[in-house]
């Protein structure tokens, strides 16, 4: 049975037909898993689990019944949904994984990231990740009025495509040193990520030993 791994689908009511095919494969190809894990930025973005959007809620129930069918399904934050919490997985099932976590697929220890940690080449995301992430700043983002919320997370939107539009395309990359220096914390050979939306298999060497870098399209 295979394991899967997604990332970076942006699920967001303006682009419906991601949408669907994303319903699809939950109620299709996923039933046949192993486990389903879910590298960050499955939401375009993520008000919090209080959201009553009806687009929201209709993925909250297809991987409700996903978990139901007997496959395991594991979420990881990403830079636009980091308020997801406890309450989004006690409503599917799903259970919530620290960027950074080593699990064993097949034998084989594989490293599991969202990826933006490794792009410390883009000082200004990193200085900004490093606020939204606090977790006084979350706290107190969740206690937010829903209309305060979608108004900030429309800045932020803003704030990125200007970013994206103007930074230089290999700052957003990620930076080989900080790769090496995952490779060495985890003591893994294969690290799988998302978030750059630049789908590859990198064979690299480090330290005298061959690893494996995937990357996941968006």
């Amino acid at each position: 049975m295979p394991t899967l791994f997604i990332s970076d689908l942006h699920l967001d009511p303006d682009s419906p037909a991601i949408a669907r095919q994303f319903l699809a494969f939950l109620d299709g190809e996923a039933r046949s898993a192993e486990a389903l894990y879910i590298l960050g930025d499955l939401f375009e973005v993520w008000l919090g689990d209080d959201d009553p959007d009806p687009a929201a809620r209709e993925i909250v129930a297809a991987l409700r019944r996903l978990s139901d069918s007997g496959v395991p399904c594991f979420v990881m934050h990403g830079n636009r949904d980091f308020l997801i919490g406890r309450r989004f997985c006690a409503e599917t099932g799903a259970r919530l994984v620290e960027d950074g976590t080593v699990i064993e697929v097949h034998g084989e220890r594989v490293l599991l990231m969202h990826g933006d940690v490794l792009c410390t080449d883009d000082t200004s995301y990193q200085r900004l990740r490093r606020i939204v992430r606090n977790p006084v700043v979350k706290w107190v983002s969740r206690r937010l009025s829903l209309a305060r919320r979608r108004a900030l997370a429309q800045k932020m939107r803003e704030g990125s495509r200007m970013h994206t539009g103007t930074a230089a395309p290999e700052i957003m990359d990620v930076n080989a040193g900080a790769v090496a220096d995952a490779f060495r914390a985890s003591g893994v050979r294969t690290m799988i990520h998302g978030h750059t939306h630049r789908p590859a298999v990198h064979e690299l060497v480090v330290d005298g030993k061959p690893v494996r870098r995937i990357v996941l399209g968006d």
